[in-house]
């Protein structure tokens, strides 16, 4: 089982931007690492993910507004949020596995957008 220490979640107003981070404590070198997000009274859905070749992808809603980073070096990844909407408001969970592997979700870091 593998555990992920996620860190930069907070409160802002509409605008503002927020850096969230994401660390297994185990050494593993996952295919994937990603964003997933959960709103209240919604299914959670991805975000944005990173693969092993740098290639990330993002939800149609966030393109453009944010950016996933993958430091290989420290085995980290980043989601920095720009011009954070309302509808950005959830609870964010790191998510890392393989292609055929086991997936592993973080505990959530709380986003809130509100004016």
């Amino acid at each position: 089982q593998e555990q992920l220490v996620e860190s930069g979640g907070g409160s802002v107003q509409p605008g503002e931007s927020l850096r969230l981070s994401c660390k297994p404590t185990g050494t593993t070198s996952y295919y994937f690492m990603g964003w997933y997000r959960q709103a209240p009274g919604k299914e959670r859905e991805l975000v944005a993910r990173v693969g092993r070749r740098n290639d990330p992808d993002y939800a149609d809603s966030v393109r453009g507004r944010f950016t996933i980073e993958r430091d290989f070096g420290r085995n980290t990844v980043y989601l920095q949020m720009n011009s954070l909407e309302i509808d950005d408001t959830a609870v964010y969970y790191c998510n890392v596995g393989g292609i055929n592997g086991p997936s592993f979700f973080g505990q959530g870091t709380q986003v809130t957008v509100s004016s």
